[in-house]
């Protein structure tokens, strides 16, 4: 699907060809994570991350937090379910 939206020089994708839960991925210059979207059960959480200390981390959740919904509808437009 490409690039959702972009937190600073961070990208949020959610990958075509990807498994359950629901998630996005994050990537940026020198760092990657990827976050559970929750649909279902509350806030999003992040599964992993690497390269990137936990205020950053926190700040990315919250992103995705604020943009939940049309990223879960994304999600169920291309995978079926969350």
């Amino acid at each position: 699907m490409g690039t959702l939206f972009r937190f600073g020089v961070w990208r949020i994708m959610i990958y075509t060809l990807d498994h359950p839960p629901a998630h996005v991925h994050v990537v940026g210059p020198n760092g990657r994570a990827k976050i559970a979207l929750n649909c279902q059960n509350g806030r999003p959480l992040p599964i992993a991350a690497f390269g990137m200390d936990a205020v950053l981390l926190t700040k990315l959740v919250d992103a995705v937090a604020e943009r939940q919904d049309s990223l879960c509808e994304a999600w169920r437009q291309l995978h079926g379910s969350t």
